[in-house]
C-alpha cells in the first residue's frame, strides 16, 4: 500500500488533470478567458465544498485559524496555475503539456520540496531531476523542428 496508494492518488490527479485540459482547450473561442477560468473555479469550489464533509471535519472557522495565510498563497498558485494552462493550451495546444508537467516537476521538487519544505532527496531523485531538464531540452528542440 505504501506504492499503490500515492499511485492510485496520482491517478485521480492525473484524470483530473486530463479534464481540465480538454475543458481549455475546448474553450479556445471564448471571448474572456478570465471569466472562463472564474466559472472553472466557481464549480470547483462547489464540489469540493460539497465533498469537504466526507474527507474529515468541516469546521470552517478552526480551518481558517491557522491557515489562512497558506489558503491564500494555494489560491493565488491556482490562479497562476489555470491562468497558465488557459494561455498555454488556448496558444500552442495540448501537446505543450509536457512543457508544462516537467517544468512542474522541477518547480515543485527543486523549490518547495528541497529549498523551502527542507525535504530529503536521493541519488535517484537527483537523476530524475536531471532527465526531467533534459527533457524540456528535447521537447524544445523537437518543437523547433516541427
Amino acid at each position: 500500500m505504501k506504492v499503490l496508494l500515492p499511485v492510485i492518488f496520482a491517478t485521480i490527479a492525473a484524470l483530473g488533470n486530463a479534464l481540465f485540459t480538454l475543458g481549455q482547450k475546448k474553450s479556445v473561442n471564448v471571448e474572456n478567458e478570465l471569466l472562463f477560468i472564474s466559472i472553472c473555479v466557481l464549480i470547483t469550489f462547489l464540489t469540493a465544498f460539497c465533498a469537504a464533509p466526507f474527507i474529515g471535519e468541516f469546521s470552517i472557522i478552526n480551518t481558517l485559524k491557522g491557515n489562512w495565510k497558506a489558503a491564500c498563497l494555494s489560491g493565488i498558485g491556482l490562479f497562476f496555475t489555470f491562468l497558465g494552462f488557459n494561455l498555454l493550451y488556448s496558444k500552442y495546444g495540448v501537446s505543450q503539456y509536457v512543457l508544462y508537467a516537467v517544468i512542474s516537476i522541477i518547480t515543485t521538487t527543486l523549490l518547495v520540496g528541497v529549498l523551502w519544505l527542507e525535504e530529503t532527496v536521493n541519488v535517484y531523485h537527483m537523476i530524475a531531476i536531471v532527465l526531467a531538464i533534459l527533457a524540456v531540452i528535447m521537447f524544445s528542440v523537437g518543437q523547433s523542428r516541427i
